[in-house]
């Protein structure tokens, strides 16, 4: 029996282990499980991996996108340009690679809803998923500027996010878990007023499908996405990478 996963911290929220259930049993898979890895810190990874000889290969999530990287002994081209792990496969030569699906699963959810008047970002959050979403928006030649709750001479600060800015700014995406189940009553300090039909606000969070932040933001008119369609696209690509 093949052992696929997710790694995480506090991860029963997962849609994973749901999906990948439902996708075997659709495509006539008897003999691979996914099960949810919930480690408290990323040193339990090692002994994750001696527990668990059969794993065959793993999704990363929240916290641990870049501190993965250490135990990890080859990183695909997209994956180092990145500087973030969503996906890892045990290669047959004991080798463990690294890979980065969430930019793709972003790139094809989003390229859909871009305007031409789309030329900037602003991306809320510095962790490992907001590097992806700045690697796949760069691709589709849009700007990105950092807001984080730290000061730091290239990022934001919520505190200067102003009028001006969202004028400046036409996307925004929410990269923090805030607004996650169950915590459905927090999003990111934002000027809410400021969004307009000329934004499009995405939030990677899927549960709740519409999350507060983005019914502030659709309440002045915004397009707003959540992450479901980019988890089920960086889901499918995680399967294809497990399979060469």
């Amino acid at each position: 029996m093949k052992v696929y996963g997710l790694v995480g911290k506090d991860i029963d929220y997962s849609f994973s282990k749901k999906y990948f259930a439902e996708y075997f049993k659709k495509s006539g898979i008897e003999d691979c499980v996914y099960e949810n890895f919930s480690i408290n810190e990323i040193d339990g990874f090692k002994e994750l991996l001696e527990r668990n000889p059969s794993i065959a290969g793993l999704n990363i999530t929240i916290p641990y996108k870049e501190a993965i990287i250490p135990f990890i002994h080859k990183l695909s081209k997209k994956a180092a340009a990145i500087g973030a792990v969503n996906v890892i496969r045990f290669q047959k030569n004991g080798k463990i690679k690294g890979y980065n699906t969430d930019c793709y699963g972003f790139k094809k959810s989003i390229k859909p809803l871009i305007q031409t008047h789309h030329r900037k970002a602003l991306i809320l959050g510095t962790g490992g998923s907001s590097k992806a979403i700045v690697f796949a928006l760069n691709e589709l030649d849009i700007a990105c500027t950092y807001v984080s709750r730290n000061k730091k001479s290239d990022y934001l600060t919520y505190e200067e996010l102003t009028a001006k800015t969202f004028e400046d700014f036409q996307i925004i995406v929410n990269c923090t878990p805030l607004g996650t189940f169950p915590k459905v009553d927090e999003c990111p300090p934002v000027p809410y007023q400021y969004f307009s039909n000329k934004h499009l606000a995405f939030d990677l969070v899927y549960n709740p499908p519409e999350t507060l932040f983005l019914q502030k933001a659709k309440q002045h008119d915004a397009t707003i996405k959540n992450g479901w369609e980019m988890l089920i696209y960086q889901a499918k690509k995680s399967w294809q990478i497990w399979q060469k």
